[in-house]
Formats: structure tokens, C-alpha cells, sequence
């Protein structure tokens, strides 16, 4: 090699002065893709809590009526996309139904009222989990969901996120609708 080549290489591997930068820009990429993850995952938290919010409100709304009007019902499934806010509530549907079980033990749907999502058909047989009814009485159940766009879908795209609650009604046995 040649005393020329010799003398800059020497030099170059002396040279210190653009070690920050070039750290820098090797690091930089990773720290912006961690925190754009971090507010990702930031946001999605804070949409999967609100669904959970609304779901458990809209259910205790209905519990604790014995009868409910259509006016009411327009009301009650307007709150659950009032509570979503600040996000987008035409990605928010909800589905509100009343599950009886009978003596010898069949459940079906009484009434179903949704926006969003197709109602139940009364008088369907949904399956329930265990232990959510007993014989003679009803349950209100109220199933929400949410389409979330993420801002930054490249990273972690887009989801579903679902929501169930289940309440007895406090007020009869059964909350009607009319």
C-alpha cells in the first residue's frame, strides 16, 4: 500500500469528529419507529377503554329501566357514540338485546336494537357463556364495536375492537320495549 493511502487511512481512524452523527443516524430510525409504536399503542389502549366504557353504559342504562321507548333507545345508542369521542364514531356500532331463558331452560332474544350492526332477530337462540342466566330470568347484552384506523397502519395496521356486557335488570324481571 502506498505511503499516501497509509497516511489518510491513519488519519481517517484518528478522526473523531463526526462519530456523533453518524451514531445518530444509525440510531434515529429505531427511536422514531419506538415512539411512533408507543403512541400507537397509546391510542389503541385508549380506544379499547372507551369501548369498554361504553359497553358497560349502555347496559346500565338499559338495566335500569323496566320499559324502554323507542326514544330512549335512539338516546341510549347515541350516548354509546357520544362516549367514543374524540374518535370517529361512525366506526362505533352497537348491538342492545334482552335474553330471556325459560323455566326448562331455552334462551332466546325478546328484543334487539342496534346502530351499526344488524339487530338480533326475537326469538333467536344466541349462545351465551355459562353462568350469565338463570332459569326465569333475563339478561340485558349489549355488544359493542369499533373499527380502528390507525394513524400509522404501516406499523401495526388496522383492527377490530369488540366489546361484551351482560346485566340483570334492576327494576323487573325483564326490561320490555315498546
Amino acid at each position: 500500500m502506498s505511503d499516501f493511502l497509509k497516511h489518510w487511512f491513519a488519519r481517517f481512524h484518528r478522526d473523531r469528529a463526526g462519530v456523533s452523527a453518524v451514531e445518530f443516524a444509525l440510531i434515529a430510525p429505531v427511536m422514531v419507529l419506538l415512539y411512533l409504536g408507543m403512541v400507537e399503542i397509546s391510542m389503541a389502549l385508549s380506544v379499547d377503554r372507551k369501548v369498554t366504557n361504553s359497553a358497560s353504559a349502555l347496559a346500565d342504562l338499559v338495566a335500569q329501566d323496566d320499559v324502554i321507548t323507542d326514544g330512549e333507545m335512539a338516546n341510549i345508542l347515541n350516548a354509546g357514540a357520544a362516549i367514543i369521542a374524540p374518535f370517529d364514531a361512525a366506526d362505533f356500532s352497537a348491538r342492545i338485546s334482552s335474553v330471556t331463558m325459560s323455566l326448562v331452560g331455552e334462551v332466546e332474544v325478546d328484543w334487539s336494537d342496534a346502530q351499526g350492526m344488524p339487530a338480533r332477530a326475537a326469538g333467536s337462540q344466541p349462545t351465551l357463556p355459562a353462568g350469565i342466566l338463570s332459569a326465569g330470568r333475563s339478561v340485558v347484552w349489549v355488544e359493542v364495536a369499533y373499527s380502528y384506523n390507525a394513524p400509522f397502519r404501516e406499523i401495526t395496521g388496522d383492527f377490530d375492537i369488540e366489546e361484551e356486557f351482560f346485566l340483570r335488570p334492576r327494576q323487573s324481571l325483564t326490561v320490555s320495549r315498546q
